[in-house]
């Protein structure tokens, strides 16, 4: 996975290149942010130790009762809330996972200019040691791509290389990126859901995850075709005549297949920051 992170970051660096809109001073210091980008991948060294004295350490002041299940919640609550306070007195620490190992999801933090692949997501169909690198690169390669780019979409682009909130765009490139923004916008605010009454996508809301994933199926598509032709040997799938590019979209496709309940599309289409699966 991190050998995959490398591959798609080296891509969005070259792509920065290529961006007739953003000039010199703001390309380079964009270029400096992606290489700065710390990651997270699977799960904390210290869940797998013997002895866990950090995990003992966060729960040694709960006392749960199997006959007090209010109770217990309460005591979880409060709990969460003296960790929270606590931290107020604490030098912030940037290794520290605030994302649990099971989830299947992936994130870009950036304050802390980070991103985090939990072990939860790092199976099939996202990601295998044992399938086809097109469907590594379809899956959780464009996952990469799309946490990356989140560091330079419409509120991670307010963050500088050590995660402070910071303007370091010129007036050149930011006023471009805003005239590219309000194009997506237009895009994606023609498209509509017959699911959910035919009610159009909300362009400015779903900015941000449009940006990303525009920008990650992009990098991950370029990063297989540049492995490729530096020698990468890649397999086929038994019994499909598909070329490596067909598996790479193919895959790309299957893993955000879903399938929702009318009223929970009319929901979704009005308060998800993310558009819908077809889009």
């Amino acid at each position: 996975v991190r050998e995959l992170i490398n591959k798609v970051r080296a891509v969005f660096v070259e792509t920065l290149d290529e961006l007739g809109w953003m000039d010199e001073t703001s390309r380079k210091k964009a270029q400096e942010k992606a290489m700065h980008i710390r990651e997270q991948i699977g799960y904390p060294d210290y869940i797998l130790e013997d002895k866990n004295k950090h995990l003992d350490d966060e729960y040694s002041n709960l006392n749960f009762s199997e006959d007090q299940y209010f109770e217990n919640g309460l005591q979880n609550l409060k709990a969460g809330a003296q960790r929270s306070l606590k931290k107020l007195r604490e030098k912030v620490d940037q290794n520290l996972w605030i994302i649990g190992a099971a989830v299947v999801n992936a994130f870009y933090s950036p304050n802390r200019n980070q991103i985090v692949f939990p072990a939860g997501i790092l199976q099939p169909p996202f990601f295998s040691k044992e399938q086809p690198q097109a469907l590594n690169f379809g899956g959780i390669g464009m996952v990469i791509g799309h946490e990356i780019t989140h560091g330079f979409d419409d509120n991670g682009r307010n963050f500088d290389k050590n995660g402070n909130m910071l303007d370091w765009w010129s007036n050149f490139s930011a006023q471009h990126f805003r005239k590219q923004s309000e194009c997506m916008v237009r895009q994606y605010g023609n498209y509509s859901w017959d699911l959910a009454d035919n009610q159009n996508v909300n362009g400015f809301s779903t900015l941000g995850e449009n940006i990303a994933d525009n920008g990650g199926v992009r990098q991950a598509y370029k990063a297989y075709l540049k492995w490729m032709a530096e020698g990468g040997k890649d397999q086929q799938l038994p019994g499909l005549e598909l070329s490596y590019a067909q598996l790479f979209f193919i895959n790309y496709a299957q893993v955000w297949c879903g399938s929702y309940r009318p009223e929970f599309a009319i929901q979704s289409i009005k308060t998800d920051v993310h558009s819908p699966l077809k889009y």
